[in-house]
């Protein structure tokens, strides 16, 4: 199958800096594929290439098997949803939304119609003869969701489109357009900084940083198994020790520490020696957990923060006072309160050795 977007050896140069170095992407056709990063990592430059905004200094870029790397934006099957909206202010909604009909000789009848099915999809009827400054910024954002869906295009590329909105809009607005992208079945490429929105919304993620792509997996994967030290760090919260493999067999490492020994998951070491950081998720460590775990130890509880559904715990174990747990307020612990010492644990397979910072 015709994947909807393909990068092969795709490189971008700015004068010396290379904002992209040499990444392969294949997008599948109906995906909501996301390109997830720090400021400076290469995602938005990456999406204003498939965009036609930008043009690669090496490699090819097709979309839906036709090579594009040097077509104008006009002359590609795509459209794209900006953060800031750019709606004519003096138009109306179903002014905003028709425009791109109208300018292409659609005639009237078919262009209301169409129109007025998009604002429908997006939710927003009965305010189709509001102008922009008579709206709320979630919809806004709707409008130009709708204006780039009412061309019915195969492929709709969005940069950073919710970055503007307030945190309670913002989760809204994902599960929003989450069930769109699910009804019409277009294929979205989605540029964020927002591991949650990422991970919220998208089938596939790519995590850039320094213009290449770190790894390329499924939510879940990306969130329990980051392949190295930048994307444990960057997606969701993690804890993490330095230290030295002392000896590796049967699957596992043992990891010397500047205070104590820990079995690890070897991902990123191969033999004695070598360094490495170790990165356990603040979820897969228990307190009074089992002889059964392969890493039990002593922890000092050094705060207690309250957090509704759940109670966050910081301690010093194994000489990292900034060890934290998520305990469920469900549990009934009534030895979580600061300065005192606790017993916790986790498996050698939650516990990732990786490159080292």
């Amino acid at each position: 199958m015709t994947a909807a977007v393909e990068l092969r050896g795709i490189t971008k140069r700015f004068g010396d800096v290379v904002a992209v170095d040499n990444i392969d992407l294949a997008i599948e056709d109906g995906e909501f594929f996301a390109m997830l990063g720090p400021s400076g990592c290469g995602k938005t430059t990456t999406l204003r290439m498939i965009a036609g905004l930008e043009f690669p200094t090496e490699g090819s870029l097709s979309i839906f098997g036709e090579e594009v790397g040097t077509l104008a934006p006009n002359k590609r099957s795509v459209n794209t949803v900006f953060q800031n909206y750019a709606l004519f202010p003096h138009l109306t909604v179903l002014e905003n939304v028709g425009f791109g009909l109208k300018m292409q000789g659609t005639d009237k009848k078919e262009t209301r119609s169409r129109a007025m099915e998009i604002i429908e999809l997006v939710q927003l009827d009965g305010l189709e003869r509001r102008k922009p400054a008579q709206m709320s910024g979630g919809q806004q954002q709707r409008v130009a969701l709708a204006r780039a869906l009412v061309f019915e295009p195969r492929l709709v590329l969005m940069d950073e489109p919710l970055g503007a909105l307030d945190k309670n809009l913002r989760e809204s607005m994902q599960y929003e357009i989450k069930h769109i992208h699910e009804s019409i079945g277009v294929t979205v490429v989605y540029v964020t900084h927002d591991q949650g929105e990422a991970l919220t919304m998208s089938n596939r993620i790519a995590v850039f940083n320094d213009g290449k792509v770190q790894q390329l997996s499924s939510p879940d994967k990306l969130y329990e198994e980051p392949v190295n030290s930048f994307v444990a760090e960057f997606i969701g919260e993690n804890n993490t020790f330095q230290g030295e493999v002392s000896e590796i067999s049967n699957g596992k490492c043992k990891i010397k520490l500047a205070k104590g020994e820990i079995v690890a998951n070897p991902i990123n070491v191969k033999s004695k020696g070598e360094k490495t950081t170790v990165s356990i998720r603040p979820e897969r460590a228990l307190i009074n957990s089992s002889n059964k775990m392969d890493n039990n130890h002593k922890g000092k509880i050094e705060e207690v923060i309250y957090h509704g559904d759940h109670t966050r715990v910081r301690l010093n174990v194994l000489g990292n006072s900034e060890f934290i747990l998520k305990v469920p307020n469900s549990s009934q612990n009534l030895d979580i309160k600061p300065g005192n010492e606790i017993n916790v644990g986790w498996n050698s397979q939650d516990a990732r050795a990786l490159d080292p910072k």
